[in-house]
């Protein structure tokens, strides 16, 4: 950049925010730092003090100075902020992934055309020097033909219950691979289980499939017994292993393989060495090249497209999950009601203390928890999973994609769909769209969930809503559409803030704090 101005401001101040702080600050761009948390602020205000700082995104908004907003907040809460920033008339950087559907990420990429904004994805590896060097590498044929592409995120540390494994650490690799072959793949299946909350995956095995021959995976995990980076690329000259967690990151293997005879194969092992490139940090590249993008109005290397070609193929892992998740044979010994109108098929899992009212019947592949009530006439499956203590009440249809978590409440005659285009005379079942919804969210009665959409944690949806988009942990939902009319206790009480945007609930004495979008849990019983 010619000139350096201090026009960025930045959103989110959390795990992955103080970072992002840090290096906008010694960039020199910084303008204004938001949290919803005063404690943060100020706890940020004493080791950088000329910073501005605000607890209302509404000032990063309405800021004539400020040209850029980076958002590192929730994933939850991308798409509305990143919505609400375009419209504004700001440039935006959000952290990985863009959104959690790709109907959000296709409207974020279309408006961020229409307005003539910057729209760019924290795709951070791609900015990675030991990266680009690999991919100098592919490019100049020092590897031979491509054949194989495989990754490793492993770890065991922060858990998250927002969004599941995929969606947390697969964007990154998701996006090198599509770098580092330059295509998309054709055929993407995927496999997980959900080990510690029903319906969110803790390790999952995705496979992609390429035009070019090309075959990879990649492997995530938050239950790993040691934290594990690696991306290995393998070629017919040779292979390459980009090691994040070690010092020296990048190493070559020209090991080759010779048939004797014409017909029996046989490694050729050949020392590894160590390759070379500039130790410069991926973040600082990431946030240098989004500063000068909205200075000198160039289009990023992450831009919103590259996004959205890897939430794709996100979704279509999902849907891959959802479609090959494993089914445990029925366990023996399981004590469960079923009245005898009701029909349970083969080859389906209910936990103890279950009850299964009249006329409705649990289709094979089901998996329900246990002390969950099913009311009259109500149809579960195929292959759904429902967690413990839920209730579905009367003339409820749980279709194939749906995915409650533990406590969540059905109300009467509520309604999901699976496919969203859907034609009497054409075949869909491939197009399902996955939705969850997470532990302690209320539906009520007559309320549509349209496919695709993430329901959050103890969020309320009223009777009679069209639920289109995501909704937050907590959130009161009304109307058609849906629209955020307020934020409810874990215990269903509404809450009511002070000035300092804090509330106590009357009813049970939890804590909370409200932020754009989202609200902030202080204590909870």
């Amino acid at each position: 950049m010619d000139e350096i101005k201090k026009n960025i401001g930045l959103a989110g101040l959390g795990y992955w925010g103080k970072n992002v702080l840090r290096n906008l600050h010694e960039i020199g761009v910084l303008h204004t730092a938001c949290d919803a948390s005063k404690k943060t602020i100020e706890a940020f205000r004493q080791k950088y003090p000329d910073v501005n700082y605000t607890m209302s995104f509404e000032d990063l908004l309405e800021n004539g100075e400020i040209e850029g907003i980076a958002i590192a907040a929730p994933a939850v809460m991308h798409y509305d902020m990143v919505k609400r920033s375009l419209l504004a008339g700001k440039d935006v950087y959000v952290e990985k992934p863009l959104a959690l559907t790709v109907k959000d990420g296709e409207e974020l990429v279309a408006i961020a055309e229409r307005e003539g904004r910057i729209l760019m994805v924290g795709h951070i590896l791609q900015y990675h020097p030991a990266v680009r060097k690999l991919k100098e590498m592919i490019n100049s044929g020092e590897l031979g033909k491509v054949q194989y592409v495989y990754s490793n995120r492993l770890n065991i540390g922060k858990l998250r219950t927002e969004e599941n494994i995929l969606w947390s650490f697969a964007p990154h690799d998701i996006s090198v691979i599509l770098m580092l072959l330059g295509e998309e793949p054709l055929q993407v299946s995927a496999f997980g289980e959900d080990y510690l909350s029903r319906g969110v995956y803790d390790t999952t095995l995705t496979a992609l499939d390429f035009a070019n021959g090309v075959k990879g995976h990649i492997f995530v995990s938050w239950l790993h017994p040691f934290k594990e980076q690696k991306l290995v690329v393998v070629g017919s000259q040779a292979m390459v292993v980009f090691d994040d967690v070690s010092s020296e990151k990048l190493f070559l293997y020209p090991h080759k393989i010779e048939w004797h005879e014409g017909k029996i194969p046989v490694a050729q092992k050949a020392e590894c060495r160590v390759v070379p490139f500039e130790p410069w940090e991926p973040l600082r590249e990431e946030l240098s090249h989004f500063a000068e993008c909205v200075n000198e109005r160039k289009q990023p290397l992450t831009d919103g497209r590259e996004g959205l070609r890897v939430l794709k193929i996100l979704e279509r892992a999902e849907a891959s999950m959802v479609h090959h998740k494993v089914r445990h044979p029925e366990r023996k010994g399981i004590h469960y009601s079923a009245h005898e109108s009701s029909y349970v098929d083969d080859e389906v899992e209910i936990g103890d203390g279950t009850k299964i009212w009249h006329f409705s019947h649990i289709l094979k592949g089901t998996s329900i928890g246990r002390n969950c009530v099913i009311a009259q006439n109500v149809t579960v499956g195929p292959d759904v999973t429902v967690g413990n203590r839920c209730k579905i009440q009367n003339n409820v249809s749980v279709y194939k994609g749906v995915v409650l978590e533990d406590d969540v409440f059905c109300g009467p005659s509520c309604v999901f769909t699976n496919v969203y285009n859907p034609r009497a005379f054409i075949e869909r079942k491939h197009e399902f769209r996955p939705t969850i919804i997470r532990k302690g969210a209320t539906i009520g009665a007559n309320a549509t969930i349209v496919c695709g959409v993430t329901v959050g944690r103890y969020a309320l949806i009223g009777a009679g809503a069209v639920v289109k988009k995501d909704v937050p942990d907590y959130a009161v939902m009304a109307g058609v559409p849906a629209r955020r009319v307020g934020w409810a206790c874990r215990c269903g009480a509404p809450l009511r803030f002070d000035d300092q945007n804090a509330a106590i609930c009357g009813t049970c004495g939890n804590e909370y704090e409200s932020a754009p979008g989202a609200l902030k849990v202080i204590k909870e019983g």
